[in-house]
């Protein structure tokens, strides 16, 4: 199979015929034909194709368009359309039978790329450097002697662009949003003491720290982005992992990334309305900026959003090392009696307990976000671990330091009552710079917002590669290398969730579902110790790890039902398993008249976002 690109339309040859027509890289490559003469083999191929071949001396076609029905072949290219006109230019004429065409500069497409939609063929998997098996059953690869371009040519995958710093600052980016400096007031509420609210706070790092353990035994097992995804998919099969993207794609994640938007609108926008609320219109608005921004930064490079997340994550950690070091000089002063009896009033409920550490683990919630990119990872044997072991302990204390500064200054009820608590510690401690606490929780909010998109995109993009969502999520920039369907399809639906006036009681009661599949997860590592022993484990974690992180799970799930059992708990349950109703006629079946309606909305977005297919890899 041989192939020349221009302005992004690859043309596929097989001797002399004009097999495919796709979008691909803009690549300069020389064609080696396998036809004998114009009059031939290629006035054939330029019929079928509705080709016009232009400024050959041999070729009868001088100009216009030769219509199919005057060629008198009944053959036609399956899939093709005959009705465009296409220039091919030969600055030469055509050399010799089995010889390259040399003076083949381009292909003149007639008209922009958007004429091409109505003759559009499906794109398969892979790149021009990918062929298809050709007749004899061998794959054609381009040899170094068949192009002109030096440079090694890029799959089109996602490419690995995040380094160790890149993949700590993920997931501390992620952990630390807004919730530990505006209300981290729910543990020690349910506790009913600052001495078990300190312990709460730590034993739920501790926790996290054992979960991100499992994924990174998993994470080096199975070396595929989608996090939860993948996993459920080796242990338990697809029916699963649907309902699991299922209900993170269409409710989790984007929910997520907005409730964070809000919460940026809301303190962004506070100076500018002293002394009063700022108008919901106006968060909103401000929220759906921050939406477009955020996935039009991640559209444009998975670099830059890697370079923004770093930026923001140290701009996070420094307000927290700032609040820290001003608690350690209010100790170093004698400020301790809030500390002092500190186990007083502790609560006796088990279901109180347990719904601080719910409470306390929703603060930690991200500690997984590193393993939704997996193969984007440089070295993601050695640097998933490490990030996970360096970055998610370094959040722990950053949490228990933080709490400890803030009783430092607030008794237990002034923190209850305290609507931000942290600008309440900025208020009393660093006046007259009280400001730069407001200032670093904006920053703290779009640095989550940016991880919380970064990963769902990855999410989407393998979910659609399996056939789980439509395929158009799978695809690819064709210049950028980022997910870019799957990122605006996040983006859109977060820009839908911040509609409503309230959508704080929608996470409230989907967040139990992610502990379930957290618990699942775990569970999947257990059953593959024993079903894939053959798979290789670089990171292997006793297996009482997974265990205990299955009974927290358990726990988690049924704790808040059965201590305010609630209607909205089934509504959830019901839209989870209402997937499956998706899952049999268009994933499992794949109903003829579904693919007939995707496949002319797919050609369209592909030509409009110029995006392609991964290729596949080894």
């Amino acid at each position: 199979m041989r192939a020349h690109t221009c302005r992004g339309v690859i043309f596929l040859y097989q001797r002399g015929i004009v097999k495919e027509v796709r979008l691909g890289k803009l690549k300069e490559e020389k064609v080696y034909s396998s036809f004998s003469n114009c009059n031939g083999n290629v006035y054939q191929a330029t019929l079928l194709a509705g080709l016009h071949v232009q400024g050959c001396p041999h070729c009868p076609i001088r100009s216009g368009t030769l219509p199919l029905e005057e060629c008198g072949q009944s053959q036609r290219a399956p899939g093709f359309h005959f009705h465009q006109t296409f220039i091919i230019t030969f600055i030469k004429p055509p050399v010799s039978f089995g010889f390259p065409v040399p003076g083949l500069k381009t292909f003149e497409v007639d008209g922009a790329l958007r004429w091409f939609s109505s003759y559009w063929t499906e794109m398969d998997e892979g790149s021009i450097m990918m062929r298809k098996e050709s007749q004899n059953g061998s794959k054609g690869r381009c040899s170094e002697s068949e192009t002109n371009d030096k440079q090694p040519v890029k799959a089109t995958v996602l490419q690995k662009d995040v380094g160790l710093l890149s993949g700590i600052c993920l997931i501390v980016g992620t952990m630390i949003g807004s919730g530990i400096f505006i209300s981290p007031k729910a543990v020690l509420l349910f506790s009913g003491a600052v001495g078990p609210c300190l312990l709460i706070w730590a034993f739920c790092g501790v926790l996290a720290t054992l979960g991100a353990l499992c994924y990174a035994e998993l994470g080096t097992m199975i070396t595929k982005s989608g996090g939860e995804y993948s996993y459920l998919m080796e242990a338990f099969g697809p029916i699963v992992a649907y309902l699991y993207s299922w209900t993170t794609i269409m409710v989790l994640k984007p929910s997520s990334f907005a409730i964070i938007t809000l919460s940026f609108a809301e303190y962004a926008s506070s100076p500018f309305y002293p002394g009063c609320t700022p108008p919901l219109v106006v968060t909103k608005c401000l929220s759906a900026a921050a939406i477009i921004l955020i996935v039009s930064v991640n559209c444009l490079s998975v670099k830059l959003a890697s370079y923004v997340q770093n930026i923001f994550t140290l701009a996070k950690l420094l307000i927290i090392l700032v609040i820290i070091v001003a608690g350690i000089v209010m100790l170093a002063k004698g400020n301790t009696e809030n500390l002092s009896n500190a186990f007083v009033g502790t609560s006796s409920s088990f279901g109180a307990i347990g719904l601080a550490f719910y409470n306390g683990l929703w603060a930690y919630d991200g500690w997984n976000q590193l393993n939704f990119i997996t193969e984007e990872l440089k070295k993601p044997s050695r640097n998933l671990p490490l990030a996970i072991l360096i970055g998610i302990p370094l959040v722990s204390v950053c949490y228990v330091l933080v709490n400890v500064a803030y009783f430092t200054v607030m008794t237990a009820s002034e923190l209850l009552l305290s609507p931000a608590v942290a600008l309440t510690f900025g208020d009393r401690v660093l006046y007259p710079v009280s400001w730069i606490v407001p200032l670093f929780v904006v920053f703290s909010t779009f640095g989550s917002a940016n991880g919380s998109c970064f990963t769902a995109g990855r999410l989407a993009y393998v979910s659609g590669r399996e056939g789980h969502m439509v395929k158009i999520l799978s695809y690819i920039s064709l210049k950028r290398y980022s997910p870019a369907p799957a990122l605006m399809f996040n983006g859109f639906l977060a820009l839908i969730y911040i509609i409503p006036a309230d959508i704080n009681t929608l996470i409230n009661y989907f967040s139990f579902a992610q502990w379930v599949f957290y618990g699942l997860t775990a569970l999947g590592l257990i059953v593959m110790r024993f079903t894939r022993k053959e798979l290789h484990r670089p990171v292997k974690v006793p297996i009482v790890i997974p265990g205990l992180i299955v009974l927290v799970s358990f726990y988690l799930v049924l704790a808040p039902i059965i201590d305010k059992p609630e209607m909205e708990y089934l509504y959830c349950a019901v839209f989870i398993f209402s997937g499956l109703l998706l899952y049999y006629p268009f994933v499992y079946r794949k109903v003829n008249w579904a693919c007939k309606l995707m496949r002319p909305i797919t050609m369209h977005l592909q030509l409009l976002m110029e995006v392609v297919p991964p290729d596949k890899t080894e």
